[in-house]
């Protein structure tokens, strides 16, 4: 067994084995027991109790952290001459079409959410090999392929995620950063959880939300009672 660090050995008390806390409780503890010198994420894991093989049990979504995310999101606006100034406007880091298109091809991918019309997905379709692997795809799905550009980009810098369950059947999601106030983080989790609520699929059944925990980079994980956020 690995000996603790200081820093380690100083919070491994803190979380009881065993107890389930209220998601008020957790976003509290979670900032005590954060020892990193770095600014972490905060991140929170759902487990649900669908399948997602079956398409009728597939939960994707998307939700504004009413707090935002705690971080800078860089986001770059694929569209037409006509919407640039919009985009700009609505704070997209990065604007244009085709000379961005031709960045990407060529390896560039220094941002974190693209934007885009679906007018020019024709020209951005063929981006999938360089962006899909890295997240980046833009989808209808997640809002990030609109004729409202501005609105989109927007909705990004003001804390818009997207979220989808995986293979397993949980949900991943950052919801912050740890220097974020504990009833900034409560809030954006509770927001997160809500709307996952909200997607239940009617084909699912028995025990939607099976477990939820919440940690911050290198932190324990703090268990949360599902009930504490109906």
């Amino acid at each position: 067994m690995s000996k603790l660090t200081k820093n380690q050995a100083s919070v491994a008390d803190k979380v009881e084995v065993g107890k389930v806390y209220t998601l008020k409780e957790a976003t509290e503890l979670l900032k005590d027991i954060t020892t990193t010198k770095f600014d972490a994420s905060v991140d929170i894991d759902v487990r649900l109790g669908v399948d997602p093989r079956k398409a009728n049990q597939m939960v994707r979504g998307v939700v504004t952290l009413p707090n935002g995310t705690g971080k800078v999101t860089r986001v770059l606006c694929l569209c037409t001459p006509d919407q640039e100034a919009a985009a700009k406007e609505a704070g997209a880091d990065y604007v244009g079409l085709d000379e961005y298109i031709e960045k990407i091809k060529g390896g560039w991918t220094d941002i974190d959410v693209i934007i885009t019309m679906p007018s020019v997905m024709g020209k951005v379709g063929p981006l999938g090999r360089v962006l899909g692997p890295r997240g980046l795809m833009p989808n209808p799905k997640s809002g990030t392929v609109t004729m409202d550009v501005a609105k989109a980009v927007k909705d990004i810098k003001l804390g818009k995620i997207d979220f989808k369950v995986d293979k397993a059947g949980i949900i991943h999601s950052s919801i912050g950063k740890v220097s974020m106030a504990s009833e900034l983080l409560f809030g954006n989790a509770k927001e997160l959880i809500s709307t996952i609520i909200k997607l239940k699929p009617a084909a699912a059944k028995g025990t939607y939300i099976k477990s939820i925990f919440i940690s911050s980079t290198m932190s324990k994980g703090i268990k949360i009672d599902p009930k504490s956020v109906e």
